[in-house]
């Protein structure tokens, strides 16, 4: 059994990128920065950079249920952040033992295609990412890409485009979602959708200009997920990881990494150095 603990710890299960900007990398440098302590299960491993990505190797389902095992046994995880995977078995091992262990938070980033255009899940593993994980979770986070592909409607175009997918994405049964709108690029302001229940929550910030936004995705639910840990209400939870991710991508350009999108800036509030 899992000893309790006062301690923020919110667990990611997702895909590795070995350019450090998304992914677990990505994951655990939000839920740190952000106040929490991050443990980790893998789902698969990328070969990618800021370029893109030329390489997917899935971990095993049964590795991945035994990380989950090794973790849920021992750590009393708060909050869970689900984003890559990459294929329908791995969804069904990951659901099932959420099923198992219950998390009392569940975010899930219904991860389809990377920053560069790079489709990283099966087409054939989107139904079951529906039927099996997306019910659980208490808030899910596609962009208009994701949005479109989980719903079977057209890629929006504008503001009035997404409000139309509302009740679209409510039916797919999640507690909430953050239906995010920075793909919408001629529009002055990154406008995002908290879509409860009863009530539409509309989240807008300036755009910024700056072609470093590897890893907004993943950075953006993590922290949600590690201020979901730390006892925020969820409409506080989502508007603090907003918060966050807008200083985070401000502060990307202090970055100097790769030729391509290069990451945000996930410790931007400063660096530490000894007297």
């Amino acid at each position: 059994m899992a000893v309790p603990s006062k301690t923020p710890i919110t667990l990611t299960i997702a895909g590795s990128d070995s350019g450090g900007g998304a992914g677990i990398q990505a994951d655990i440098k939000a839920i740190s920065a952000t106040g929490g302590y991050s443990c980790s299960v893998i789902t698969a491993l990328t070969a990618q950079n800021t370029l893109g990505v030329s390489g997917i190797y899935p971990v095993d389902p049964s590795f991945v249920e035994q990380q989950l095992d090794a973790v849920f046994s021992d750590i009393d995880v708060k909050a869970v952040k689900v984003g890559m995977l990459s294929d329908a078995n791995i969804i069904r091992s990951v659901a099932t033992k959420l099923h198992e262990y219950k998390p009392q938070f569940l975010v899930v980033d219904p991860v389809m295609v990377a920053t560069s255009g790079d489709l990283l899940l099966q087409e054939e593993a989107i139904s079951t990412l529906k039927t099996e994980l997306l019910p659980m979770a208490d808030v899910i986070t596609p962009n208009l890409p994701e949005a479109a592909a989980l719903t079977g409607a057209e890629l929006p175009k504008t503001e009035q485009d997404m409000n139309a997918m509302i009740t679209a994405l409510r039916e797919l049964g999640s507690r909430s979602v953050l239906l995010k709108g920075g793909h919408l690029e001629q529009d002055e302001n990154s406008t995002d959708l908290l879509i409860l229940a009863d009530d539409v929550i509309r989240l807008s910030t300036p755009r910024i200009n700056t072609q470093n936004t590897h890893g907004t995705g993943c950075t953006l639910s993590s922290a949600t997920a590690s201020y979901l840990a730390q006892g925020h209400e969820l409409i506080d939870a989502v508007k603090n990881a907003k918060a966050y991710i807008t200083q985070a991508i401000l502060h990307a350009s202090d970055l100097k990494i790769g030729s391509g999108h290069g990451p945000v800036h996930h410790f931007f509030a400063g660096h530490f150095k000894a007297e």
